[in-house]
């Protein structure tokens, strides 16, 4: 008798254990210094060999690039959906964003200098999403392509920086709902200054 299999399960299965070696992965990043996400961690973390691991990623650097897109994903859906002009929306959906990330990016950014590539990657690639997200969300202020312009979009990009959000929520302890009113009254001052 030959034994058949259920390709359905068993690609079922195999994304199952993809799924929880990128999990692993992330909680990682976001608890431990970058030398101690290691293939080890990653499979016991998830439960897994380290020989499991590479058949599924293929190195450390592809558990880590798995996390950036997923990360990418969530971003893209927390801050993708805000109308550029709507100040309330963006503020809201950007602390939201923090809410949920800012703990495990912090924790990247703390490490960047490290000279890791893909770390400096990352974190080079947060920025760029970030000023891209200031230029869509609050596009009507930007119109303009001139030295008072970027000095706008600057002040803007510091006003909503995760730093703003870390100092506000971690620092000093302040709720989700004041940290977005500062947030908020930040941006607003630098509209209005416009």
């Amino acid at each position: 008798m030959t034994r058949t299999y259920d390709m359905t399960l068993r690609g079922k299965l195999a994304a199952e254990t993809t799924e929880r070696i990128v999990t692993a992965t992330e909680t990682l990043l976001g608890d431990c210094p970058w030398a101690a996400v290691t293939l080890k961690a990653i499979a016991d973390h998830a439960g897994v060999t380290v020989q499991t691991v590479l058949r599924h990623m293929g190195s450390r650097d592809g558990c880590v690039e798995a996390v950036g897109r997923r990360l990418a994903a969530r971003i893209e859906e927390q801050r993708g959906r805000s109308q550029p002009g709507d100040v309330d929306a963006a503020v809201a959906d950007l602390v939201a964003h923090y809410e949920a990330e800012g703990r495990l990016v912090l924790n990247v950014l703390a490490q960047e200098d490290g000279g890791d590539p893909l770390l400096q990657n990352a974190a080079a690639t947060g920025r760029a999403f970030h000023r891209g997200w200031v230029e869509r969300c609050f596009a009507p202020w930007l119109a303009d392509d001139d030295a008072a312009t970027r000095e706008r979009t600057d002040a803007l990009v510091a006003a909503t920086d995760l730093y703003v959000w870390k100092l506000l929520r971690l620092d000093l302890g302040r709720s989700r709902e004041v940290t977005e009113a500062v947030v908020g009254r930040l941006v607003r001052a630098v509209l209005e200054g416009s």
